[in-house]
């Protein structure tokens, strides 16, 4: 007599039959922590897949399943990783150099001799001739540093100066366009206040860091000092009549870095075209800005 074949044999299964296994196996996966795809070829008409995960069918049975795009990355997780850039250059140098040339070339040269001399961040005022085409020039050529534009004042411009390679903007006020535009993008904006009543509705409208501006005519060093206290979670940028001498002295007190104009960019130096001169300025007040972010660690 034969011996029967224990091998398993193809036996073709009814609808019932095919969803009974289905079920069986639906049961066996949720137990696992894992996550599988399960296809079944159950009939050349029929074809279905899940996703299954202990979590999911044991605590949010109602919730809808994970699609691939839910998977990706988002926007905004990028955006955060280049904005703590751009923070972190400007906190770690305490300097922001603001150049106004009186051409596009002069504001490329003047610009190149201040990032020689060791200048990370630097913003071009939006009047400079050209400004859109020098930061975009200035943003292929030195890659690591920050540039921006500063005396923004309209939403298109900031459109602008963001598509042209910008990772900051600064306005002498703030402009809640430009708040509502950057909010979602890498780009840093900095409005311009005075009061408390500024700083605070800057800040709670979105602003990471404000401009106090005009520094010198509020105040000076007293002033940060002042307004510091009641808003020390808010960074805070110094702006107007700084020297060079006087960066840690803003810097103690709280500012997180100060923008100097005519400290770096003579204006005799400039008129001259003298870059040398801005060269060593610049060299100045990076060396500056580090004693004084240095001095502030201790």
């Amino acid at each position: 007599m034969d011996k029967p074949d224990h091998r398993t044999s193809l036996v073709k299964e009814s609808p019932s039959q095919t969803q009974t296994k289905i079920s069986l196996s639906i049961l066996q996966l949720s137990k696992v922590d894992m996550v599988f795809t399960c296809i079944f070829p159950c009939n050349p008409v029929f074809q279905f897949q899940r996703l299954f995960t202990r979590s999911r069918l044991q605590q949010h049975h109602s919730a809808p399943l994970l699609s691939p795009s839910n998977l990706k990355p988002s926007s905004s997780s990028s955006s955060s990783h280049h904005y703590s850039h751009t923070f972190s250059l400007i906190q770690d140098s305490a300097v922001i150099a603001c150049l106004r040339g009186n051409s596009a070339e002069q504001a490329m040269e003047a610009a190149r001799a201040a990032v020689n001399g060791g200048i990370a961040v630097l913003e071009i005022v939006r009047s400079t001739p050209g400004v859109f085409e020098v930061l975009q020039a200035l943003a292929n050529e030195y890659p690591t540093k920050a540039f921006g534009v500063g005396t923004v004042l309209t939403a298109e411009d900031a459109k602008t100066a963001m598509k042209a390679g910008a990772k900051f903007l600064m306005s002498p006020a703030t402009v809640n366009d430009i708040l509502d535009d950057v909010r979602d993008t890498d780009v840093l904006y900095m409005p311009g206040v005075m009061t408390p009543t500024e700083i605070y509705s800057a800040h709670n409208a979105g602003a990471k860091i404000v401009k106090i501006y005009p520094v010198s005519a509020l105040g000076g060093i007293r002033y940060i000092s002042a307004i510091r206290k009641p808003f020390s979670h808010i960074p805070m940028v110094a702006s107007q009549g700084i020297t060079i001498d006087s960066v840690g002295d803003y810097i103690a007190p709280g500012a997180i870095s100060v923008v100097l104009s005519d400290a770096i960019f003579d204006k005799e130096a400039m008129n001259q075209n003298n870059f040398d001169v801005v060269n060593r300025l610049a060299t100045s007040a990076a060396v500056q800005g580090k004693i004084a972010v240095e001095r502030k660690k201790r």
